[in-house]
């Protein structure tokens, strides 16, 4: 789901970060209320009005975890654990997911001014398309929410990643040839969609792009294991 490739760089979030909190500051100061072989699109598996975060995630916690301050994907081992278990998929890789998908702000403003002049954008700390939110939502505890909640609802949106991550792996063979193993072709598929992790598990050779998202991976990996423990 990581937007690397066409989203913005550091640079252009800073530009932006600087650019919401004027446009904030002025508000308040005026007393108003507030193919498989080359680079794949990272956009994952991309095969109405804004939430407040104040209603429950289906199946999930009473009280849904609103943003607030610096992120941390460490500081959602509980719910990682509880969803990863839910979707039965490996904590650990959930977890790294959110590592790798942690190189942007989480701040729900912010992702809604991006998205407002990049209406493709991803949402959520997962980094959730539109698209893949609503062919995961189907038959799930969370089948009645929003893609537009994710920014509110930090729990709604690991949810959602690890049913993601269930439907990507109930897609791959059962003895994919290559040497990667199951939770590094289940991550690539998350970045790069499933008919790329299709074809890189039959041994087509991965882009830059993907490698890249695949070493950040194995570097998250060690402190994924220790932060779901």
């Amino acid at each position: 789901m990581s937007e690397e490739k066409k989203g913005p760089g550091w640079g252009q979030w800073l530009v932006l970060t600087v650019a919401v909190v004027v446009g904030l500051g002025l508000l308040r100061g005026n007393d108003h209320d507030g193919a498989a072989s080359a680079d794949p699109s990272p956009t994952a598996a991309a095969p109405s009005v804004p939430g407040s975060g104040g209603a429950p995630s289906a199946g999930g916690s009473a009280k849904p975890s609103k943003p607030s301050g610096r992120y941390d994907p460490a500081d959602y081992a509980e719910p990682v654990r509880r969803y990863a278990t839910e979707a039965g998929v490996n904590p650990q890789l959930l977890m790294a997911i959110l590592y790798n998908e942690s190189y942007k702000p989480h701040d729900p403003e912010l992702e809604r001014a991006w998205q407002r002049g990049k209406p493709d954008a991803s949402f959520g700390i997962a980094n959730m398309h539109r698209a893949a939110f609503d062919d995961t939502k189907p038959g799930r505890p969370f089948a009645s929410r929003q893609w537009e909640e994710l920014p509110d609802d930090r729990d709604l949106a690991v949810q959602a990643a690890a049913w993601h991550l269930h439907d990507l792996a109930a897609q791959l063979p059962a003895r994919p040839g290559v040497s990667l193993n199951r939770d590094e072709l289940v991550a690539l598929g998350y970045n790069a969609g499933a008919g790329n992790m299709l074809a890189f598990a039959r041994g087509v050779k991965i882009g830059s792009q993907a490698q890249s998202y695949l070493d950040r991976l194995r570097d998250n990996w060690s402190k994924s294991g220790e932060a779901v423990k």
